[in-house]
């Protein structure tokens, strides 16, 4: 699916049994191989595969420690090779499963999950008052995966992510139909978009001390739609319109652009009819 799991699990087979990545193949996903796998989700899929394949790794480096020991230097190719013509077992099965919590205690430090994920972001945003359109400037984004096993995975996953909530915040609004909605394209991502990694963070609960990637920066999206709110307050005031008004997600054109309240909209829609002209969309 393009979520790197394949290369973070070549990489913690690469590291127990301490060869090169480019020996280790992964076949496809089915089940004639794992009948009873477990889906892609909840941001876990790097701590269950990662800690599948090190459990089964293990086992066969248990099995070939005595030769190890006796041929100090072989090299992986003349290990297997002898592993093999003893008829020592090569193959095996690896199961994690993550640890269960029943509840939530933030004061005993206890949670249904065995860590959070947390970040921060900001976004500066330009609209065009007259058509509604926008512009993300700038998002700067911070968050802490720990040790990271792959940062280019690690920071792709949290960019997609970011934009996926930005057209859910922003663009998705289903109406009418589900094929009847805009989502974000290349000239939708922040024009500097900037992704940062909390550094020197261990995490005890996860493999090689990394955390779940793949939704935790979805959520930060949120910062392009107050920034769009903030921007709209800001030029009402220039109109002096000062109360409080609000903006249904998703910020669509058309909702900035009625939210703006200037001239040409007040002779169509009174500013306490203003709520009547958005509708809510799927949300």
């Amino acid at each position: 699916m393009g979520q790197g799991l394949h290369v973070k699990t070549i990489q913690v087979a690469s590291e127990i049994l301490q060869i090169d990545i480019n020996l280790i193949r992964i076949s496809e996903t089915a089940t004639d191989k794992i009948p009873n796998a477990s889906s892609t989700a909840g941001s876990v899929s790097s701590d269950l595969y990662g800690n599948a394949t090190k459990f089964a790794c293990q086992q066969i480096n248990e099995r070939l420690k005595p030769l190890r020991e006796e041929f100090p230097e072989y090299n992986s190719f003349e290990l297997i090779s002898t592993a093999y013509y003893r008829r020592i077992n090569l193959s095996a099965e690896g199961f994690y499963t993550t640890p269960h919590v029943e509840d939530v205690d933030f004061a005993n430090n206890f949670a249904s999950y065995p860590y959070f994920t947390t970040g921060c972001a900001c976004s500066e945003v330009e609209i065009d008052t007259l058509t509604g359109d926008f512009h993300i400037l700038r998002t700067d984004i911070l968050m802490d995966f720990c040790l990271s096993m792959n940062q280019n995975i690690d920071v792709g996953q949290i960019e997609g992510a970011f934009m996926q909530g930005v057209g859910m915040v922003t663009m998705e609004e289903i109406i009418w139909g589900p094929g009847t909605y805009e989502i974000p394209s290349f000239n939708d991502v922040p024009i500097n978009f900037r992704v940062s990694l909390f550094k020197n963070a261990p995490n005890p609960f996860a493999i090689f001390s990394s955390k779940g990637v793949g939704e935790p920066a979805l959520t930060l999206s949120t910062t392009v739609f107050f920034a769009i709110k903030k921007v709209i307050e800001s030029y009402r005031h220039d109109n002096g319109l000062t109360k409080y008004f609000a903006l249904n997600s998703p910020a669509t054109c058309e909702k900035i652009r009625m939210a703006c309240a200037d001239n040409f909209t007040k002779d169509v829609v009174r500013e306490e009819t203003y709520e009547k002209f958005q509708s809510n969309g799927s949300y």
